[in-house]
């Protein structure tokens, strides 16, 4: 071996016949993943050409789903809207219910809306750095496994709650969600135009009586609007009556009453209109205005 520029320099070969001596088209040539059974594999293509398979079957069935059942629409929002009730969508009902809780909303919105998603979170983000451990079945890394567990059971439980609520509060105040009732009103509309003309409620009499009367701008703010819609046609498809005609089937007595009382599927009305702001001589105007709706 040389250490200088000596030409008469005595230089000293060292090898090692032990050492196969390759070409350069062999060592460019990576060793083939087969050696390794069960261990590693080329991450492009194989790992990343069967990742794009699955995520292709997981897009088109998501395809299907969405052309197949379209996203339900609503009315347009209007904030005068008191009876609407916002829901989000199902993957957030867990967090809708939890900001419910005394514990996380009013003076705690910021713990329920900021503290508590960033620490479920920032854990979630920040697991594979704490949990470094190689074992990988489930009983035996117990904290991270119990943390899981719990997370889904809480989410679980949580959006389950969520929804029932919502339904239970859906019954309690005669609500139609807008997307079903627009939904219904559709397929009446529809079903009407094939008959060759309106429905039995609204064959005569279609226009509304007295549309300036101060009844009919007490209406545009009472519950009734919600569900007997602005035309007073009503949901017949959904079994809520159209109030065209009412005033020919029911007294100005008779319709307070049913406010009051409630009838059929209708709850009692009457409690709902004084909290929207409506007076008891307003809903007295109403019962005036509807039963003056009458078939002309």
């Amino acid at each position: 071996m040389a250490h200088g520029h000596k030409s008469d320099e005595k230089i000293v070969y060292v090898g090692d016949s032990r050492v196969i001596k390759k070409t350069q088209e062999q060592r460019l040539i990576p060793r083939d993943y087969s050696a390794y059974p069960g261990k590693s594999e080329a991450f492009v293509p194989n790992f990343l050409l069967k990742e794009w398979m699955v995520g292709v079957v997981v897009l088109v069935g998501m395809l299907v789903l969405v052309m197949s059942d379209p996203a339900p629409l609503g009315y347009p929002a209007d904030p005068k809207n008191t009876a609407f009730i916002p829901m989000p969508d199902w993957y957030f009902l867990f967090m809708y219910q939890l900001l419910k809780y005394p514990y996380t909303s009013g003076d705690y919105v910021v713990l329920g809306a900021v503290v508590v998603p960033g620490l479920l979170f920032g854990g979630l983000l920040l697991a594979p750095f704490l949990d470094t451990g190689k074992e990988r079945r489930f009983y035996r890394r117990p904290i991270a496994s119990s943390l899981m567990i719990l997370s889904l059971v809480a989410c679980t439980y949580l959006t389950y709650t969520s929804w029932s609520h919502y339904q239970v509060e859906l019954k309690e105040k005669n609500i139609v969600p807008e997307h079903i009732k627009r939904e219904e009103e559709m397929h009446a509309n529809k079903g009407a135009a094939a008959g060759g003309g309106a429905s039995k409620d609204t064959k005569k009499g279609a226009a509304i009586v007295a549309a300036d009367d101060p009844g009919a701008e007490i209406y545009k703010k009472a519950t009734c609007l919600s569900c007997h819609g602005a035309g007073l046609k009503g949901m017949p498809a959904s079994g809520v009556p159209a109030l065209l005609g009412v005033g020919d089937k029911h007294s100005q007595e008779e319709i307070l009453g049913i406010i009051k009382n409630g009838k059929g599927n209708m709850g009692k009305q009457y409690q709902a209109n004084l909290d929207k702001g409506l007076s008891d001589a307003d809903v007295t105007k109403l019962a005036e205005w509807l039963s003056k709706q009458k078939a002309q």
